[in-house]
């Protein structure tokens, strides 16, 4: 294995040459050996270059489903020299399509249905030019410029480029404030270093099955991915559908006999809620951990106590971080339900800040915004340099060096540690995700019937976290209800952005400053529609 790997890409290069035979990645339908993999993928990027005239730095958009495939034109994409932008496939077109005119693609590789719905956000786009459209699998040729056969065809050698771990290795796209999603792009140099530690502080072994829960444009995938081909071990791609099947998640894990379980933790707390898992459950774990959002201290304890076997890892970040800036590993089980669970310490080369609202370092234990500085940085958005500007600022202590401003509150007690204290903005976690919720009002605001609304999250445990909450005034003579509402956002955003409560009003409720009053909707919510 190469000691010192620069790039992605290079964990692949290391571990087909020590095991080609090992398997690497097991899908429902399809499992690959690093071998495979390596093969797979050289052919694919030789196609980028020589036939679709890729060049470095050019956006590769991934409109596929989760398969081993996908593992190979992510890979293909970074052996190309280019930046690979996975699509969410749940988006509907319209927002799929904010996305491809923002990555601005040269290339879309995709599976059937990922260049169905392609072709169908393109058709919304309405360009003139278009990306050349690959096809993964060959019953997507009819759909794409160039057919499966032709990449398949390609040198069993990739090109190799001079390129550099500065470089982006790919966009994620998020929820942004104004209704437009915004690209967190992350560097070689930034998740290299995320897999490196994660690997070494885990101690993850060469034949270990890791699971691959989370959805490939998520950020927690990234770990799931190259932490598994960096350690040689086995990725276990979860079925999409069993996020709504605790029973058969359950068994996944039991049957896959997997030795780490990676995930947000509304699927833990789904999985508690149903009872799915029994004492001394999954004997092959060792490690739970879990990243995204607040993990209930009840339920941690129902796993604990389920599985005293198992290591609980707490880890903590945003994407404009790269997966992780944070880690505690929980020590003992938790003495009662109140005990609250700390995000953890630094990750090595990274740095935590609590910053007060004028930009001196808070004191131990007194409340302020995180900020992040260190190696896991993003070097900002997507062509977007005043939301750059805006969230990268000076160090308060080193102003040569750049801080990401989290959004997020919390302290830092005496020992070190770092906890978790909420939002100060509209932006919320729910099942993992985090969402702007003005992305949701601005697409509220694009229909008819709608005059006025607003939408808020209120805390409510359980599965959602927090639940997104949409209140709103009709127009004048608008039939319409929150079923055809619902039916209608569809069509604008993804199905984990739809509001999970409604409530209708003549009028929202206003402040003395004739703003709409989102503190008394939350309390209007918790007492008509919450818990």
């Amino acid at each position: 294995m190469t000691s010192d790997p620069l790039r992605l890409e290079h964990f692949l290069d290391a571990a087909a040459a020590a095991s080609p035979q090992a398997t690497a990645v097991v899908g429902s339908a399809e499992r690959l050996t690093f071998g495979e993999l390596d093969e797979l993928s050289a052919r694919l990027a030789n196609c980028l270059r020589d036939v679709c005239g890729c060049s470095a730095g050019d956006r590769v958009v991934l409109a596929v489903n989760k398969s081993p495939r996908a593992i190979v034109a992510m890979h293909a994409a970074l052996r190309a020299g280019c930046a690979y932008v996975p699509v969410d496939p749940d988006s509907p077109p319209a927002r799929s399509a904010l996305v491809l005119r923002a990555a601005d693609p040269a290339v879309i590789v995709g599976d059937r249905p990922g260049l169905e719905r392609a072709r169908a956000s393109l058709d919304t786009l309405g360009a003139a030019s278009r990306p050349l459209c690959v096809a993964l699998e060959p019953d997507g040729d009819p759909l794409a410029d160039v057919a499966a056969r032709t990449w398949l065809d390609r040198p069993r050698s990739y090109p190799q480029l001079a390129n550099g771990d500065s470089d982006v290795a790919h966009i994620l796209f998020t929820s942004g404030s104004t209704g437009e999603p915004k690209g967190v792009q992350v560097t070689h140099r930034s998740a290299v270093a995320f897999v490196r530690w994660a690997v070494r502080h885990f101690a993850i072994a060469p034949g270990e099955r890791l699971s691959g829960h989370p959805p490939l444009h998520f950020d927690l995938s990234t770990f799931d991915i190259y932490g598994s081909i960096h350690a040689r071990a086995e990725l276990h791609l979860v079925p999409p559908q069993l996020n709504v099947d605790p029973r058969g998640l359950a068994r996944f894990i039991r049957e896959r006999e997997l030795v780490q379980w990676f995930s947000v933790p509304s699927v833990l707390t789904l999985l508690a809620r149903f009872d799915a898992v029994a004492d001394h459950d999954f004997p092959t774990l060792k490690r739970l951990l879990w990243c995204g959002e607040v993990l209930p201290t009840p339920v941690l304890r129902h796993w604990m106590q389920r599985l005293p076997h198992v290591r609980f890892t707490n880890l903590y970040g945003p994407t404009e971080a790269t997966i992780a800036s944070s880690y505690y590993d929980v020590p003992a089980l938790p003495a009662s339900d109140d005990d609250e669970i700390p995000i953890g310490r630094p990750c090595p080369g990274e740095e935590l800040l609590v910053v007060r609202e004028d930009g001196s370092e808070a004191a131990v234990d007194e409340v302020g915004e995180i900020w992040i500085a260190g190696v896991g940085l993003s070097p900002g958005y997507w062509r977007d340099a005043e939301r750059t500007r805006r969230a990268f600022v000076a160090h308060p202590r080193a102003p040569s060096r750049r801080c990401y401003r989290t959004g997020d509150l919390g302290r830092r007690d005496r020992d070190g540690l770092f906890f978790f204290h909420g939002r100060r903005d509209a932006q919320i976690k729910h099942r993992g995700y985090r969402i702007e919720l003005g992305e949701i009002e601005a697409a509220l605001n694009k229909l008819d019937a709608v005059r006025e609304c607003a939408v808020v999250g209120v805390p409510v445990g359980g599965v959602e976290g927090t639940a997104i909450c949409a209140a709103w005034s009709r127009r004048p003579q608008a039939d319409a209800d929150h079923a055809l509402l619902r039916r209608e956002l569809a069509e604008l955003l993804p199905r984990y952005m739809l509001p999970t409560r409604w409530l209708e009003l003549p009028e929202l409720p206003k402040n003395v400053n004739g703003k709409i009053d989102r503190r008394a909707l939350v309390e209007r919510f918790r007492k008509e529609v919450g818990r």
